[in-house]
């Protein structure tokens, strides 16, 4: 079943942050936001995850299962990377297969530190492995690669692919070379001036 925003509008005090915005995600589609910062990128996820609810307009078909890296990494900073993935996993996914994504991530080395000992760009290759392993059927990822240099940035777009396969796939980011890595639909979302 697609997902279908229709006629959204979302306003925080006097910004109008989404306008009319009407748009589809086919299942298993791989769709990209890209926009000005403030357009209203991360309050469309929001909205489709049900945590923001529109002013105006409604969104349907979205699946009850949902796995998500958000903006922020949100890891349990006494928790290993592997304990990490392990609170969202239970025990669906063998340690070994988690163990395995997070060396492919690049941290083989990592896989038992705190979070609170990893680099910034270690706990959100961390957070992306929780993301990509979690059981949901729409996968929503808010600037997947934020912090990562050129070639883990290719490294990890490849294993998004790879794990996104046959699921919705409806990511963030500000850098068209990333869209372009993970290939799909690119929408726009123009930011609107605040109204006097």
């Amino acid at each position: 079943m697609e997902i279908r925003m229709e006629g959204v509008w979302k306003s925080f005090g006097d910004k109008t942050v989404l306008r009319d915005v009407s748009m589809a995600f086919p299942q298993g589609s791989v769709t990209c936001l890209m926009g000005p910062s403030g357009c209203g990128k991360t309050t469309l996820l929001r909205i489709v995850m049900g945590l923001v609810k529109p002013d105006r307009g409604r969104v349907s078909g979205v699946p009850e299962g949902i796995s998500v890296l958000f903006q922020e990494d949100r890891l349990c900073q006494g928790f290993s990377p592997v304990a990490n993935v392990r609170l969202v996993t239970g025990r669906s996914v063998p340690e070994e297969e988690i163990r395995e994504l997070l060396g492919r991530l690049g941290l083989e080395d990592s896989l038992d530190l705190p979070a609170r000992e990893l680099s910034g760009g270690m706990s959100r290759r961390a957070a992306l492995c929780r993301a990509l392993l979690a059981s949901g059927e729409l996968l929503i990822l808010d600037e997947p690669f934020k912090g990562l240099d050129p070639e883990t940035r290719e490294r990890a777009a490849g294993l998004v692919r790879e794990y996104a396969r046959g699921r919705t796939l409806l990511f963030v980011t500000h850098d068209s070379r990333e869209a372009a890595l993970l290939g799909g639909t690119v929408r726009r979302l123009d930011g609107f001036p605040e109204r006097p």
